[in-house]
């Protein structure tokens, strides 16, 4: 059984699940995008739906014969540098088009696919599409319009902001970073997402195919990533909270996530964010869940 893991033996979890899958019985290559126009060769037919991955001398594989592929961490592709940026663009875009070509021909289970992966990336359509599913999120404002930045901090008594992306941890939004000059300078450069502050106590949810695992998070940290002294106390959600779980996962394309929640002072659950690749081995050492397990399950089912 052959299984790919996008990423890199660098990467502490991809080394993990690859480790616990050749134990299992698996064949496992790591697919590094990163190497590819330069070291990694791959061939596709539109035609035929042929296709090949060439590691290196020794190792080809027929896209046909791969069972599953899991998405850890996409680095996107490595072109060469050229002296002519004409030529250099030209090879970006024909490297990306190919290896998305590539990654969407794959006929195997996808622990996270593309669609995935691109839905991410537009956070605010990802709070959307959880809420039309009555799941409750906080009131959020994504703009580059200092006057609404004004308006919507004046409507809350406490608001946070974080990057549109991702990327950097949530803060608090102060006085100081209303100033105007300043402000304007902020939006000028980047727009920026602006919530309400909900009260509460964080818990993350992971889902993977059917199983849910959730624990409650304590820390004192406003991001509790930000936070290496952050307890996790297994908790049971309730049934109707698991099923949203389910849910939230499939409305975002996702087969495995870890959904971040609040549960605020009145006994609700607001939903934060999904993650589609989450690190997990933190987690699965203090609560122990066996999500190695599980992924593995998945990956070879």
């Amino acid at each position: 059984m052959n299984i790919l893991i996008i990423g890199n033996a660098k990467d502490i979890h991809a080394k993990h699940l690859k480790q616990a899958l050749i134990k299992a019985g698996a064949t496992v290559d790591y697919f590094d995008t990163h190497l590819f126009p330069s070291q990694l060769r791959m061939s596709w037919q539109p035609h035929s739906q042929a296709g090949t991955i060439k590691f290196d001398r020794n190792r080809q594989l027929d896209i046909k014969d791969i069972h599953s592929v899991f998405w850890r961490n996409f680095s996107g592709v490595g072109v060469h540098y050229l002296d002519d940026s004409s030529q250099q663009n030209i090879a970006l875009k024909d490297s990306i088009s190919a290896l998305r070509t590539l990654i969407k021909a794959i006929p195997s289970r996808w622990v996270n696919s593309w669609d995935a992966y691109e839905f991410h990336k537009e956070k605010p359509i990802q709070l959307y599409t959880v809420k039309t599913l009555g799941v409750r999120i906080p009131d959020t404002l994504i703009t580059n319009n200092s006057e609404e930045v004004i308006s919507f901090a004046n409507a809350y008594k406490q608001v946070i902001f974080k990057p549109v992306y991702g990327g950097a941890h949530t803060q608090k939004l102060t006085e100081s970073l209303l100033e105007s000059k300043r402000l304007e300078l902020a939006l000028s450069i980047s727009p920026v997402t602006l919530q309400e502050y909900v009260p509460g106590t964080n818990i993350r949810s992971y889902v993977i195919g059917k199983s849910v695992f959730s624990a409650e998070i304590r820390s004192h940290c406003l991001d509790f990533r930000s936070d290496q002294t952050a307890e996790l106390i297994p908790v049971e959600l309730p049934k109707n909270i698991q099923q949203q779980c389910q849910d939230i996962a499939k409305a975002l394309y996702l087969e495995w996530t870890a959904i971040d929640w609040r549960y605020n002072h009145d006994g609700e659950y607001i939903f934060l964010e999904a993650n589609p690749s989450p690190m997990f081995l933190h987690f699965e050492k203090q609560t122990g869940f066996p999500i190695t397990e599980e992924l593995v399950n998945l990956l070879m089912r």
